[in-house]
């Protein structure tokens, strides 16, 4: 299977429908609104990721502002369907993500988790990130994570 990943521009019906199934699959309740996704993507430090393979949407990232830590964006919304998993497109998903971060000049990648994303959990350990305290107020977040990023080169 030939794998790409494209930065969005401009919000898909994809893109959509990968989010849609993300927060189905794990029950989240406060989910994006087409505007606001919209208005993301309007700004250039901000990104939506979607990985394809063989032209079929497999997998998606989010990177938004984290305005509260000084020279941190925060990743939302990994999400890679059952039958695309096991292949590395998470971790392939999450360096695309970390790459951009790093040039625009980010230091810190914060994300929130829950306890039962085992195979989530294992995926951000083995990129790097560490326990920290509570950064946001995300009432189904039990896992708080971060990572400092390299210079960008």
């Amino acid at each position: 299977m030939q794998i790409h990943i494209d930065r969005l521009e401009v919000l898909s019906s994809d893109a959509l429908t990968l989010l849609n199934e993300y927060y189905e699959a794990i029950d989240v309740t406060l989910r994006d609104t087409p505007e606001t996704l919209s208005a993301l993507l309007a700004d250039p430090q901000n990104g939506l990721w979607l990985a394809y393979g063989d032209s079929a949407p497999l997998g998606c990232v989010v990177l938004r502002p984290l305005p509260s830590i000084p020279q941190a964006l925060e990743c939302k919304r990994l999400y890679v369907r059952p039958q695309a998993r096991g292949i590395g497109l998470a971790a392939m998903l999450m360096h695309t993500l970390e790459d951009f971060a790093a040039e625009q000049g980010a230091q810190w990648i914060y994300l929130d988790s829950k306890d039962d994303l085992d195979a989530a959990r294992a995926l951000y350990r083995s990129l790097g990130y560490q326990p920290c305290e509570r950064y946001n107020d995300n009432p189904q977040a039990t896992i708080f994570l971060r990572k400092q990023l390299p210079p960008a080169s």
